[in-house]
């Protein structure tokens, strides 16, 4: 890769010579700059142009690029010089004025040389290519002792932080016990903070706030030497009363000894950065590492993610921009207030404030009157008062203490103002009394912008963490007034928390005002999200989007590191919205959208964003249809197709029941494809839920805190707990299930321990779910990028197609009897449309013929691509095609031809590939017996191969047969990826049964392959015919 870099370099370089015909370094360098960030990239470093330094006498230098570790400590620099130019007079020269010497690399465009720790290490020539990769790779071995000195005491702190937390709890726990003075001053700050921040606070949410508040003392005076900042903040002081009451001299430093090495290491690092904004994005980087390790729950509830700082720029341009066209002034013009809802660490008031250097007297005004934050979280409290007091006084020389940041819950924080935007009432007090001070300040001000990067999580990660989402009964009742009620989906889900705070902010912000926010891009294109969009239409008068992609969710090729600007599998999208007074209700929304390329990477999003500017950014402006779509729009005629399912109660549909698939909520517990295996992880899991059953019997409230760890809880589990215990093994609730595509599993099917499991399931699949039944599932919309449908005869798992839909041929009553599930409806609608026509008489359609009918519809590539947008956001429709019986039976075959395949496929014709072993004769001769190939289970498509393990090939195979795919896998990689040697989440899985070897299944696997090999090819063929079929 790094002969391919410099090759690329040396062409650019002449293109760049040919093209411009110059010689000067500020031409030519773009080729070696390109060069360094390509090279970067592979080390994780960041390249950054024009990087500020200062020299040992405080003077600011720049050189011509920096690369920077992610804790933007300088790696190594670059200096371009003119052709001209003699290189070694221009070295000796910058080294006169200061620049440094411990890993800096000049060049000239011919030559290339390298300066570490004051000394020449190589020079050669540029068009060297052997050379030059040596010299670069010199250049990017070198490590600063700090950066390694930190990243070894941040591995330690891992460790050490746990053994300080407990003492420190365990500490407060006895304060609480038997310190009076604390349990005052405990009482008073609990009190306070129920009423600002959060009404279901505990003493253990004081503890925690407390707990943060003396371990990140030392952080902050490592990072600026600001040694008092804790003891002036109006909500640490607060904190130090408490604090005091048992906590200090001795016992401080004893307790806090073994974070000495991760605070030195701080200081050592931070030592190396000069530069006034690199160091509150180190700031940010401690914080957010410190809190993912401190807290990984409240990282995971609060969705702590940080906005890069070229979007928060190019945001706020973007509001400046849509102030001055639409009400004829600036953001930092007098009268506008700005407020960021959710501020984290401070970054958009700092950025806002760097957008007002240069006005002294405007920004003295805006800092003291008219810029807002709010901060819900202590730490991200304290980095943002920190950063932002460090970022005024940085630009104006003078220390001025930020007024306007308030403690407090923005969401709670609501019908404090009133229609006039005049008055507030003193509904609380507050964590101080100067906090509710700035809360009514703010309260009682005009909101002219809200700007920020509102928390993006919706739900916990892990049920396990008792972590949910608190709720918020003011804005989600709004939300359920606009966007739930102007939804035509039946479960609108729309109170994720980015959706809260789109609905704060529209709320919030006054009569004439911009909203621009940086969120999740789920609300453009989402079926459930019409509402929103309607809403959004209806309330703004000008909305914008750049949507900047990164959904890992819809398209897997992607990659949240490479592909996201936050790194996370989350789309993301950059909105602005401007709200006007005195629009009618018949002025139109006028919507912008511009997206970057689908594959762009995130470094390349942010350099584009980095020098854009919203007034010259290229956008469409779309025009949403009668469903509230602003992209993908839909086909108009998919209304009047046939309806697979009907959700309205009327009957007119196909299919006269339907089941999602079994959503189990702990998989690795109740699936397996050993039963023995299966066996032993059940009756533990039974024991398990028995112990917390009788635990907890007579108890009025489970303490999750408390609740056994050791088997998978999620909220309907709980809900069973202090029931009835669970018997033990029960023989009807064994079942075969197909858990994914070509892959079928054992299923332990009691209803206490799968969360979806239904009675509509039983009624397909027999009270047992024993009975086998013909069925096709289909990934439900909204779910997948790429339509898919397989037949099964058994129950399906939620994620079998994606979120699984299944439809069966027949259902089930009380008694087990079977009935048909085609409805009389549809055999009346097939059989009034298709005629006899001429020639041999056929039958008339019926309720089987209907069935097969539709799976070859739901197969032909005309449809999918027809009706692509209709299928992600809508249940199928299905067209009948031509009108004779003739027409519908040679449909009906096609669909019964691919369902006889993809049912019978464990039976089906074995495809006749080359098998090769070559036994590795040492390993076994080392190992005996228990020897056993290390499984590689990987698809070779263009050479014909699957390799199975370190001693197991097949070959032969056609290259077609991985076109057969049902979603963004072929069948083939299905089964290989079901079959893999992984890790189990669960610990307890983890610790006591992971026994699965794929050596075990490897000839039942080769078996496989070869019969779905068989069927993958035939599916092609008859799919191949349907799509040259006339219609």
């Amino acid at each position: 890769m790094s002969q391919v870099l410099i090759n690329q370099y040396l062409g650019e370089l002449s293109r760049l010579r040919q093209v411009s015909g110059s010689s000067r370094e500020s031409v030519l360098r773009e080729a070696f700059k390109d060069l360094l960030k390509g090279w970067g990239r592979q080390h994780d470093l960041i390249f950054v142009p024009e990087y500020e330094i200062q020299t040992a006498t405080k003077d600011r230098r720049y050189v011509d690029g920096a690369l920077l570790h992610e804790l933007r400590v300088p790696f190594g620099y670059w200096e371009a010089k003119d052709e001209a130019d003699d290189l070694d007079e221009e070295i000796a020269r910058k080294f006169k004025r200061g620049y440094p010497q411990d890993n800096i690399l000049f060049e000239d465009t011919h030559e290339a040389v390298l300066i570490q720790h004051r000394n020449e290490v190589m020079r050669c020539a540029v068009d060297d290519v052997a050379q030059l990769e040596k010299l670069l790779k010199l250049f990017f071995s070198f490590e600063r002792a700090e950066v390694a000195d930190f990243r070894q005491a941040v591995a330690q702190f891992k460790t050490d932080l746990p053994a300080v937390l407990q003492a420190l709890r365990e500490m407060i726990e006895r304060q609480q016990k038997d310190n009076a003075g604390f349990r005052k001053a405990a009482k008073r700050f609990l009190a306070h903070a129920q009423e600002a921040i959060n009404p279901s606070l505990t003493d253990a949410d004081v503890r925690e706030m407390l707990i943060q508040h003396i371990l990140t003392e030392e952080i902050f005076s490592k990072v600026f030497g600001e040694d008092d900042f804790h003891r002036q903040n109006n909500v640490a002081k607060e904190l130090y009363q408490l604090e005091g009451t048992f906590f200090s001299g001795d016992v401080k430093k004893r307790t806090l000894r073994g974070l000495d090495a991760y605070y030195a290491a701080i200081k050592s690092a931070a030592a190396q950065i000069s530069s006034h904004q690199e160091k509150q994005s180190f700031l940010k980087l401690i914080y957010e590492n410190f809190y993912k390790v401190y807290n990984a729950k409240a990282a995971d509830r609060l969705g702590v993610v940080y906005t890069p700082n070229e979007i928060v720029r190019f945001m706020i341009d973007g509001a400046d921009w849509l102030c001055e066209q639409h009400f004829g002034k600036s953001l930092v013009d007098k009268g506008v207030d700005i407020l960021d809802p959710a501020t984290g660490t401070g970054t958009f008031i700092c950025e806002l404030l760097e957008h007002f250097r240069g006005q002294p007297a405007k920004l003295k005004h805006k800092y003291d009157h008219e810029l807002h934050a709010n901060e819900v979280a202590i730490l991200p409290y304290y980095v943002a008062n920190l950063n932002i007091e460090a970022t005024y006084a940085a630009i104006t020389g003078e220390y001025r203490e930020f007024a306007s940041l308030c403690f407090v819950d923005t969401l709670d924080n609501v019908g404090l103002h009133t229609q006039a935007h005049g008055t507030t009432a003193d509904l609380f007090g507050s964590v101080s009394e100067e906090n509710v001070a700035r809360i009514r300040r703010q309260n009682a001000r005009r909101i002219s912008v809200v700007i920020g990067n509102p928390p993006y999580n919706a739900n916990q990660a892990n049920e396990n963490d008792n972590n949910k989402n608190r709720t918020y009964p003011a804005i989600d009742a709004r939300i359920k007034q606009t966007y739930v009620a102007e939804s035509a989906a039946k479960k609108t889900k729309r109170y994720d928390m980015y959706s809260r705070f789109f609905r704060w902010a529209s709320d919030r912000l006054d009569e004439n005002g911009v909203l621009a926010f940086i969120t999740n891009r789920n609300f453009l294109d989402a079926r459930e999200a019409d509402g929103f969009r309607k809403t959004l239409a209806k309330e703004f008068v000008e909305v914008r989007i750049l949507d900047l992609g990164g959904s890992v969710n819809d398209n897997p090729k992607l990659s949240g590191t490479k592909h996201n600007v936050f790194g996370i599998k989350t789309g993301v999208a950059i909105s602005f919205l401007v709200k006007r007074r005195g629009n009618s209700k018949s002025e139109r929304c006028r919507i912008f959208y511009s997206r970057r390329p689908e594959f762009e990477e995130a470094s390349e999003k942010l350099a584009f964003v980095g020098k854009a500017r919203l007034a010259s950014v290229e956008s469409e402006e779309i025009r949403p249809n009668a469903r509230h779509d602003w992209l993908h729009q839909t086909h108009t005629d998919y209304a009047g197709l046939m309806p697979l399912a009907d959700r309205e109660g009327t009957g007119r549909a196909v299919f006269s029941l339907t089941a999602n698939g079994v959503n189990t909520a702990r998989d690795e517990w109740v699936y397996e494809c050993d039963r023995a295996s299966l066996e032993a992880k059940v009756k533990f899991m039974i024991s398990e839920f028995n112990k917390e059953n009788n635990r907890w019997r007579g108890v009025k409230e489970i303490d999750r805190e408390r609740l056994g760890s050791r088997i998978k809880w999620s909220e309907s589990l709980l809900a069973k707990v202090r029931r009835d215990p669970v018997h033990g093994l029960s023989s009807r609730f064994w079942a075969s299930s197909h858990y994914r595509p070509f892959v079928s599993l054992h299923y332990y099917a009691d209803p206490t321990f799968s969360d979806r499991l239904t009675n509509n399931h039983f009624q397909l699949f027999g009270r047992g779910l024993e009975v086998r039944v013909p069925s096709f599932a289909i990934s439900a919309p909204g779910t997948s990028a790429v339509f898919r449908t397989l037949a099964s005869d058994r129950v399906c798992d939620w994620h079998f197609m994606g979120d699984t839909q299944i439809y069966a041929l027949y259902r089930h009553d009380d008694h087990g009897q079977s009935h048909d599930n085609i409805t009389d409806w549809a055999l009346k609608q097939f059989t009034a449309h298709y005629k006899a026509g001429a020639g041999k008489r056929l039958p008339e359609p019926t309720k089987e013929g209907i069935f097969h009918y539709v799976y070859a519809v739901l197969h032909d590539p005309h449809y999918r691509e027809t009706y692509a947008q209709n299928l992600k956001r809508e249940f199928p429709r299905v067209p009948l095609h031509g009108s004779t019986r003739a027409d519908f039976w040679r449909w009906a075959g096609w669909g019964q031809a691919l369902m006889d395949l993809h049912i019978g496929y464990e039976s089906a014709e074995p495809f006749a590939f080359k098998r090769v072993d070559v036994p590795d004769t040492k390993a076994r001769q080392n190992h005996g017996e228990a020897y056993a190939p290390k499984p590689i289970l990987k698809s070779e498509p263009e050479d014909g191969r699957i390799r199975i393990d370190g001693e197991t090939t097949l070959s032969g195979i056609p290259p077609e047969a991985w076109d057969y795919r049902l979603g963004n896998r072929s069948a083939i990689d299905w089964v290989l990826d079901q079959y893999k040697e992984r890790k189990p989440k669960d610990p307890t899985i983890r610790a006591r049964f992971d026994t699965y070897r794929f050596a075990d299944h490897k000839e039942d696997v080769i078996k496989l392959l070869a019969r779905v090999v068989f069927v993958s090819l035939r599916t092609l063929a008859t799919v191949s015919e349907i799509e040259a079929a006339s219609r």
